[in-house]
């Protein structure tokens, strides 16, 4: 007998990099790739200037704090928005702020006058920016490909992603080198532009829709709401755990101490030690994103994405606690690799499960688990860093990860498992 994902549009014979033989998709991808490596060379450049300054650790975990606690509070309403609301609009509003963000640290740096509640306040509003772009960004892919391409979409979204933090590093580092930070950052918004200038007249969003957009009410009520509505159902469900879980303790926390490893590996120049590693993770994504969309691998089910799950885990664990260079770079790239597969697959499972109703508000609870989570692993990774040292929080933060969605996988299995069982039993 099929199984409900057996129908999906994702489950039809693999087309390698299917999505961008759409023409508006290829210029959606080439925009968002634009503005993540924009987004790359803001984070290496304020977040190097920011720990020579300040050499604090906690300060690296109010960076993941602050930064992600906008996606907690506000992802669903957003994505609520999306619904009802111009997608394009939104995420136009999320590029404004991201260029007022990096000149004001250019302007801070260039006059020297950066303290540490301006840092504060501008990873702050740099999360607000990336509330404001991820969950409508999310929503416009429905608007753009075909069904049977939106897995692809989704794929490629997050490899044009890991492409911008791939290259950021290089492209920050050479700024860095030849304008200095402030000069670098105030390059860094122009980056910006090309994503917002495509969307002003781009033929997507709920104005090209068949029918009138669902109203939708922006209250903490409509997460409960949300919540009730597909708690039955075990790819979302499963998922939007997965991605919590995942989040809750590790999320990207352990890149805002990057500098920290790098000074501890101690390997020949700290800076460029620092760019090295950053780079591995994500070209350890990139490849993900490349060898998956031009292969057909990993077909998305949930137990595939626990397995990836646990082993990214297993890689990072190993990243935290050996003090070999060259096998941290190898463990960086594995756990890039895994990361984007595990986290791709879930995105994929719960858009291609959402109710088309309620699409946005469903984005929008996974983005407020998988990203708004994040908030607190600047507490189990940098703020316990403090306290016990970045190493040693690190592989107990991944520690757990792994005995969550253990368990998490058990259970999915068990319910499988059992819906399996009960469609072969003969009726009546």
């Amino acid at each position: 007998m099929s199984t409900q994902i057996d129908k999906l549009p994702g489950s039809r014979p693999h087309r390698s990099f299917a999505s961008l033989r759409h023409p508006g998709y290829r210029a959606f991808f080439v925009g968002s790739a634009t503005a993540m490596l924009a987004d790359s060379i803001e984070h290496v450049i304020s977040y190097w200037v920011v720990f020579q300054k300040f050499h604090s650790p906690a300060l690296g975990g109010f960076a993941v704090l602050s930064h992600w606690l906008p996606f907690l509070i506000f992802s669903v309403p957003v994505g609520a928005l999306a619904d009802r609301r111009d997608p394009r609009r939104l995420i136009q509003l999320g590029m404004l702020l991201f260029m007022f963000v990096s000149a004001a640290w250019a302007t801070l740096f260039v006059t020297d006058t950066l303290q540490m509640w301006h840092a504060m306040a501008l990873l702050v509003l740099h999360g607000l920016a990336g509330v404001l772009w991820g969950p409508p960004a999310q929503a416009l892919i429905h608007d753009i490909v075909e069904p049977d391409q939106l897995a692809s979409a989704v794929r490629l979204t997050a490899t044009a992603r890991y492409l911008g933090l791939l290259m950021g590093p290089a492209v920050g580092a050479g700024l860095l080198l030849a304008l200095g930070p402030s000069k670098g950052l105030f390059v860094n918004v122009l980056l910006y532009l090309p994503l917002t200038v495509w969307l002003w007249r781009a033929p997507y969003g709920n104005r090209f829709r068949e029918g009138k957009p669902t109203r939708v009410a922006l209250r903490f009520a409509d997460i409960v709401a949300t919540v009730r509505s597909v708690a039955d159902n075990l790819p979302i469900a499963s998922m939007t755990l997965l991605g919590g879980a995942a989040s809750f303790f590790v999320g990207n926390s352990y890149q805002a101490q990057m500098p920290g490893f790098a000074y501890d590996l101690g390997h020949g120049d700290p800076g460029l030690s620092y760019s090295m590693l950053l780079a591995a993770d994500a070209a350890g994504a990139l490849s993900a994103g490349f060898v998956l969309e031009s292969r057909g691998l990993l077909r998305p089910a949930p137990r595939t994405a626990c397995i990836l799950a646990m082993l990214w885990c297993c890689a990072l664990g190993s990243f935290a606690l050996i003090r070999v260079y060259p096998l941290a770079l190898v463990l960086l790239f594995a756990a890039g690799f895994l990361e984007l597969s595990f986290n791709t697959m879930a995105q994929t499972l719960v858009q291609l499960h959402a109710p088309p109703a309620i699409r946005g508000r469903v984005i929008g609870l996974f983005s407020m688990t998988s990203l708004g989570f994040r908030t607190f692993s600047g507490v189990s990774v940098g703020l316990a860093g403090s306290a016990i040292g970045i190493h040693r929080s690190l592989a107990l933060s991944a520690a757990a990860v792994f005995l969550v969605v253990g368990v998490l996988l058990v259970v999915t299995i068990g319910r499988t498992t059992s819906g399996l069982r009960v469609a072969r039993e003969p009726s009546g």
